[in-house]
């Protein structure tokens, strides 16, 4: 029993230390692909033709809880989106 759960914590220890250094990187692609996915799905809001936004009125309530942290971190202090006051 001992031995199997040296292993399990070898393996997990093996793990960590293969996946540490990615982990960063995977997140801001992560973080990256999240906004372009924003800017898509609100871009008929932000004044630009979209052909798709039949198709993706129906996230813009999913996403509206997700604007602050989105302008944030694109550096606007405030909201682009008149519809959507957050600050």
């Amino acid at each position: 029993m001992s031995l199997r759960r040296s292993l399990r914590s070898l393996s997990a220890g093996l793990r960590e230390l293969y996946e540490a250094p990615y982990r960063r990187t995977l997140s801001r692609a992560r973080r990256d692909e999240d906004d372009l996915f924003m800017v898509v799905v609100m871009a008929e809001a932000l004044g630009v033709p979209n052909p798709t936004s039949y198709y993706t009125v129906e996230l813009l309530p999913l996403l509206t809880e997700r604007v602050h942290e989105w302008h944030t971190r694109l550096g606007m202090d405030r909201s682009p989106l008149e519809t959507v006051s957050c600050c």
